[in-house]
């Protein structure tokens, strides 16, 4: 049987960490050691308060250690999109925030020294169809147009970038800011930060309840308590019931990867020969990239529901459709995590009372989104202005929330049809 994660078997030593041993007051407690979570403890700590990290499980057991650790700055929406949407002071500061989110990941790594493989060799989305190669030329235009390093690919170009000669892709484009991490690495590498900085980090300490306590907040567990001045939670797609509406105001889809063993050295030369990261264009999309020890990555979006090993084996299909040579590679580990999804496709940032503070929505870019918006809420509520620029917004729970599940999965089934006719 694979193994789990390819990121848990090839990580380092995990920081040392423990439950919370007693109740105590801190000036910010913070739910979710995941990427937000801790860079906004790192800030925080780094600035003088008093933080303690609660997590549930252990380090890296949620999205933050089971992503494909692609570094891909931007939004799924464009440039335009934002501007049409939040107007022109507004768009333009979450597009200089977003275009900047794969800078915080790698200046995080480089100023505290992090080993975590990091490579910002960039990340190439795919064309399948030629229809959607004039929005990946506006994606470049409005790139270069906001100081971004990005260019357009033909089929040519997608050949030799991608080292596959199936003709699978009529062109594409190249976000040359983008990169890829091991994330798990990437991860322990923040929490020793933070540790070092001065906050506590307290794994296996799930907080059951958040509580008003004269004028401050008690975050209760099964054993001690924090009481606390201010309280961010992140919990991303891991929400559950801790804050009314929040675990049903997104999607949590599964995100399914597989990968091989080590490849032989031809292989390895041949295929994505400069280590680039690789997104295709499909409606239901594939994500691939050369992994750890020279292995070959692929993942995709997985059920709503449960997981079963066919799911796996179309992942392992996409694989061999695209590079032959691969078709009877081992396949060493499969695992999955789960995406928040959000109606907009915009992270959303929540203040539901005074000194609470709740922010989720990766959609798929959680490596560079969640670590700058940690950053910029950390700085933010230590005075430094509001550096985070997306709209405080109310818990909006999705109407009939598992009926929406029902009709994504099904959505899902649909698209994959027209991707496989196209």
């Amino acid at each position: 049987m694979p193994a789990p994660s390819v990121w848990r078997a090839t990580a380092g030593a995990a920081p040392a960490t423990a439950a919370l041993a007693e109740s105590k007051r801190v000036d910010v407690a913070v739910i979710g050691a995941g990427y937000a979570g801790i860079t906004a403890a790192l800030a925080l700590a780094e600035g003088g308060a008093r933080v303690t990290v609660l997590e549930a499980g252990g380090l890296g057991e949620g999205g933050s250690g089971l992503n494909g650790g692609q570094v891909i700055p931007g939004l799924k929406l464009s440039p335009s999109e934002l501007i049409a949407r939040f107007g022109s002071e507004r768009g333009a500061a979450v597009i200089r925030f977003t275009m900047a989110t794969a800078d915080s990941v790698f200046e995080l790594v480089q100023r505290h020294g992090i080993d975590c493989d990091a490579q910002r060799n960039g990340w190439i989305q795919a064309a399948v169809s030629p229809a959607t190669l004039p929005v990946m030329e506006r994606r470049v235009a409005e790139a270069m147009e906001w100081g971004g390093d990005a260019v357009l690919l033909d089929a040519a170009a997608m050949g030799r970038a991608v080292g596959s000669d199936r003709g699978a892709y009529c062109g594409g484009w190249l976000d040359r800011r983008a990169g890829t991490v091991h994330p798990l690495n990437y991860l322990y590498g923040l929490v020793r930060a933070a540790q070092h900085a001065g906050a506590t980090v307290c794994t296996h300490s799930r907080a059951r309840s958040i509580s008003a306590d004269g004028g401050r907040w008690r975050i209760a567990t099964a054993g001690p308590a924090l009481t606390a001045d201010a309280v961010l939670l992140f919990a991303n797609a891991y929400a559950d019931g801790l804050w009314p509406g929040l675990r049903s105001s997104i999607l949590a889809a599964n995100s399914l990867q597989v990968c091989t063993a080590p490849l032989p050295a031809a292989d390895l030369a041949a295929i994505l020969p400069a280590r680039q990261a690789v997104s295709d264009g499909r409606r239901v999309m594939n994500y691939y990239r050369i992994g750890p020890g020279g292995r070959f990555m692929i993942g995709g979006r997985g059920p709503f529901g449960s997981v079963a090993a066919r799911h796996y084996a179309e992942l392992r299909h996409d694989m061999a459709r695209l590079f032959p040579a691969l078709r009877a590679a081992p396949i060493e580990h499969s695992w999955e995590g789960r995406v928040a999804l959000t109606r907009d496709f915009l992270p959303h940032v929540h203040q539901p009372r005074a000194g609470l503070w709740l922010a989720l929505g990766c959609n798929g870019r959680g490596v560079g989104l969640m670590s700058a918006l940690g950053t910029a809420l950390g700085r933010q509520l230590q005075g430094g202005g509001t550096a985070q620029p997306f709209e405080i917004s109310p818990v909006r729970p999705l109407p009939l929330h598992q009926l929406h599940r029902l009709y994504a999965g099904a959505l899902i089934r649909w698209f994959r049809l027209l991707d496989r006719l196209a």
